[in-house]
């Protein structure tokens, strides 16, 4: 059998796990002095209630090597082979983790380990995307390398309703965020170089749509693979975001997922946005 193992920060609900037979392993979330397992021990709801009270953002730490060294054995104890697709190599030590326990029980022939290079709903739509290719009966090499070509052709654009968060991480200037937020501004997000990047800004929600839509036109999705949605605590948000670009991707099949705490860290509650992969 063909085991799919992923990660917390894929935002794939325990239901949705369930539904597709797939493995996630946690981060760890810390407020302060407080460590929560990233939805085991905490909700995306109870993660932004409270983010919403902090003075210093929260911190998320990797999963170790010995959690996936005991998975990894129990699966190739059963004759199972492994697809492991993780967040970004370039925001947690996750993927480097999995690839050590790989060595630690010498599963080189049978466990492969894809880095996404991304991370919330567009890890979860890539994840989604090996079950397809699992169900179709590919064998995990296969499975892995065209996992590892769609990583290069992932897309993730996202408007930020709050400048509160980048500002507090650093990633913007206090009185860039003053000023931003008096006229209204919203930053459009990114994953570039494995990394959460500003890429754009608009005045409101329905003018960020727009720019991210001559976006697409200028990338052209490949809708014959499935487009996803997320939302950072903001279901409304995400609806609004799907009426939108309905006509967009029509025809694509269209999934819907939360964005969870390491991407909700930085950018808060009231994001929405899409995920797609390009044509070659």
């Amino acid at each position: 059998m063909i085991r799919i193992v992923t990660d917390s920060t894929s935002d794939l609900s325990r239901e949705r796990r369930e539904e597709l037979n797939i493995e996630s392993l946690p981060l760890s979330v810390h407020f302060g002095e407080e460590t929560f397992r990233d939805g085991v021990d905490i909700t995306n709801r109870e993660f932004y209630e409270r983010l919403a009270r902090v003075e210093t953002l929260p911190t998320t730490a990797q999963v170790n090597p010995e959690e996936f060294a005991a998975l990894f054995r129990k699966y190739l104890d059963q004759g199972d082979e492994v697809v492991g697709i993780f967040i970004s190599g370039a925001m947690s030590g996750t993927c480097q983790s999995a690839a050590i326990a790989r060595d630690m029980v010498d599963g080189e022939a049978h466990i492969f380990i894809v880095d996404s290079h991304t991370v919330t709903f567009a890890l979860g739509l890539l994840v989604e995307t090996a079950v397809l290719l699992r169900d179709q009966g590919l064998s995990a090499r296969e499975i892995a390398a065209r996992i590892e070509e769609l990583s290069g052709r992932t897309r993730l654009l996202a408007v930020v309703d709050t400048l509160k968060y980048l500002k507090m991480g650093g990633r913007i200037r206090a009185a860039t965020a003053v000023v931003g937020g008096l006229l209204g501004i919203s930053p459009i997000i990114t994953i570039e170089n494995g990394l959460v990047e500003s890429i754009g800004k608009a005045r409101g929600r329905k003018a960020a749509f727009q720019w991210i839509e001559r976006r697409m036109e200028s990338e052209q999705p490949d809708l014959s693979l499935p487009v996803s949605f997320g939302h950072s605590n903001s279901p409304e948000a995400m609806a609004e975001c799907q009426a939108y670009f309905a006509d967009r991707v029509a025809g694509a099949a269209v999934l819907g997922m939360d964005i969870g705490s390491v991407v909700g860290t930085h950018v808060g509650p009231g994001a929405t946005g899409i995920v797609y992969f390009v044509k070659r």
